[in-house]
Order: structure tokens, then C-alpha cells, then sequence
């Protein structure tokens, strides 16, 4: 099971919370957003890492970005 699992949980109450208040294309839009979660934490994490970019998410720019080095 993976360790983060508990998203997919969450975004299936909003989809049937979406459905029930015929919010229909949110609903919609919820489906595709679970299908991508669930891809993602499948992924091996070196492959997303390659995904988003050593230095733009994870990296070492994105810290110094937090600590003002680049404001």
C-alpha cells in the first residue's frame, strides 16, 4: 500500500460529495484528478524527480528560494 494513499480516500469523498449537489463537471474533473494521483504515487521516486526537475521542486534552488537568497 502506499504511504500517501490517503489523497485518493479524500478525493473520492469530494467526487461523491461533487455527485450527490449535482456538481457534475467538478465531479468530472475529480475523476481524472484521481487518476493522476494514484499514477503519481505510483511512481518511483526518481522517476518524478525527472518529472518536475531536480532543481525546480526538490533541488537546491527551491530552497534558496524560501530563504530569500533570490528575493
Amino acid at each position: 500500500m502506499m504511504k500517501n494513499d490517503w489523497i485518493i480516500d479524500v478525493l473520492m469523498d469530494l467526487k461523491k460529495f461533487s455527485a450527490r449537489n449535482k456538481l457534475n463537471h467538478l465531479a468530472e474533473h475529480l475523476d481524472d484528478t484521481i487518476l493522476v494521483a494514484t499514477t503519481e504515487l505510483a511512481l518511483p521516486v526518481e522517476t518524478k524527480r525527472r518529472l518536475i526537475g531536480e532543481y525546480e521542486q526538490t533541488g537546491q534552488y527551491a530552497g534558496r528560494a524560501f530563504t530569500g537568497d533570490n528575493a
